[in-house]
């Protein structure tokens, strides 16, 4: 540190360098090194602030960088007068680099605002205003590279604010720029990337409030599709070249918008083809594209459903499962979602999924991927939950396998979901699960609070049943397998 300080302390024009090296220190000792740093933090920050002003660009941009690596303690520490005065300050600082004449102050001082703004969150929303103006004055005199930089500013602003955004004042600020930006660009015009994830963050913070916006920018989306499935078959007609990420950005806004509005997207939808595209979108060779159609596959679906579920059904079942795990994650999350919206329509697929599931809840250390793991364990549940008649006669083959799974899931709606249809099955064929009942009673020990009063009461019924059918000693024998803490956990349900 006394070397540090030295070099920061240097003045004149000769010795930037050292200033430069010494800056570029603390940034890059920052992660590894912070409880040792941690009583000079308040003295560092000071020392920075005046640098992000310095006459030298590499200094201001090397500044920018080493600030965003005290992002969390800044934020923390704003909570206090002092620190309350650094964050502002640090705030500041960024905001005006971000308008520097130099392109890579430009640059570092845009990704040191996305890094303070992901710690931050919420407590940008008071400087929403001021932060927006920087941005947009940004927006308006930033070359085309330095523009992707951007969006991504505002994108991240957008999910670290959230709901904040949605206020008339901000929105007059931050969307008559962008919409300028998205009518000039054309549909294979790469430079519209960025600001499609721009717009899928903007579109998710805003709510409903992006209704106002989603009429043209879904009627792109749709057309910006249109136009890459043409040049996949036809380059010379479309007069451009084929691009996967112009699909799969304008799912993801399409995602984006159905999560936003809803039910308030339903006359969009019916009066596109959306449905026809994302099918044939379900079916792309391309894994990156299957991946976003089925995370979009959820909603507002209904009259193609049985063509969606079994092309979903397949991407479960692929030889290759290892080398599309992704895809076949969004497949399996999309038809738990189906599930619990359609009920008894997923009836005709449920035994071929619960044959694609099974081997990947049995095979989960093989293909060591907890998400997809996850998924199987609740979309399984779901199909359960609504089809139980037609799983429960199967369930010794999978209870054991199942039961682990659902043990490593936290307390969320996904896992009420799963015991729901855990307890639906139980009931229609209570002995399919005796052989792993210990496993059963290790997963409802994995909650920490079913906080569903009707849940709980399934489960308490679910215990009870087992205990009066399993006598002379028999049930006792069981609790004796489980360990003290699983056996304490069970005690809430008076077993």
């Amino acid at each position: 540190m006394p070397v540090v300080e030295a070099k920061l302390a240097a003045s004149g024009d000769e010795s930037w360098k050292d200033r430069e090296a010494a800056v570029l220190a603390l940034g890059a000792v920052a992660e590894g090194c912070i409880d040792g740093l941690y009583p000079h933090l308040s003295q560092m920050v000071e020392f920075l602030i005046p640098l992000l002003d310095d006459k030298f660009p590499l200094i201001r941009s090397i500044s920018c960088w080493t600030v965003s690596r005290f992002s969390k303690y800044i934020v923390q520490e704003s909570g206090h007068q002092k620190g309350y005065e650094h964050f502002d300050k640090v705030l500041m600082g960024l905001l005006r680099r971000i308008l520097d004449t130099n392109k890579r102050v430009q640059e570092a001082a845009c990704s040191a605002f996305a890094t303070l703004e992901e710690e931050a969150a919420e407590d940008l929303a008071p400087r929403l205003e001021i932060i927006l103006q920087h941005l947009m004055c940004a927006f308006g005199k930033y070359q085309r590279r330095n523009l992707r930089i951007v969006y991504d500013a505002i994108g991240t602003l957008a999910d670290a604010v959230g709901a904040e955004l949605n206020k008339p004042a901000y929105l007059e600020i931050l969307m008559p720029p962008l919409i300028a930006k998205w009518q000039q660009l054309s549909n294979s015009d790469k430079d519209i990337f960025p600001l499609l994830e721009c717009f899928t963050s903007i579109a998710q913070a805003l709510g409903t409030g992006f209704s106002q916006f989603a009429e043209p920018v879904f009627q792109r989306c749709i057309a910006i599709i249109q136009s890459q499935q043409l040049a996949k078959a036809d380059p010379v007609t479309a007069g451009f070249l084929y691009d996967k990420e112009f699909i799969v950005c304008s799912l993801d806004l399409l995602s984006g918008i159905v999560e936003s509005l809803g039910g308030g997207i339903e006359s969009l939808v019916s009066q596109s083809n959306l449905r026809d595209l994302l099918l044939q979108c379900c079916m792309d060779d391309v894994s990156d594209v299957r991946q976003s159609a089925f995370a979009l596959l959820a909603a507002h679906l209904r009259p193609r459903l049985p063509e969606f579920l079994d092309v979903a059904a397949k991407q479960l079942n692929t030889p290759k499962l290892k080398e599309t795990i992704s895809v076949a994650n969004n497949a399996c999350w999309a038809i738990g979602e189906l599930a619990v919206k359609v009920h008894q329509e997923i009836s005709p697929i449920a035994m071929t999924v619960m044959s694609c599931l099974v081997p990947i809840l049995q095979h989960s250390e093989e293909l060591n991927n907890k998400s997809l793991v996850e998924n199987s364990a609740i979309t399984l549940g779901r199909l359960a939950w609504v089809c139980p008649e037609i799983l429960s006669p199967h369930m010794e083959h999978f209870m054991q396998s199942w039961c682990i799974a659902l043990s490593m899931i936290h307390d969320d709606i996904e896992k009420e979901d799963a015991f729901r249809g855990l307890c639906a099955m139980v009931r229609k064929n209570p002995s399919g699960a005796l052989s792993s009942l210990v496993f059963m009673c290790k997963a409802i020990a994995s909650w920490h609070e079913i906080r569903n009063e009707e849940l709980h009461n399934e489960v308490c019924q679910v215990l009870h049943g087992y205990k009066q059918m399993l006598r002379n000693g028999a049930w006792d024998q069981y609790m004796s397998a489980l360990e003290p803490p699983v056996k304490e956990k069970l005690l809430k349900y008076q077993v």
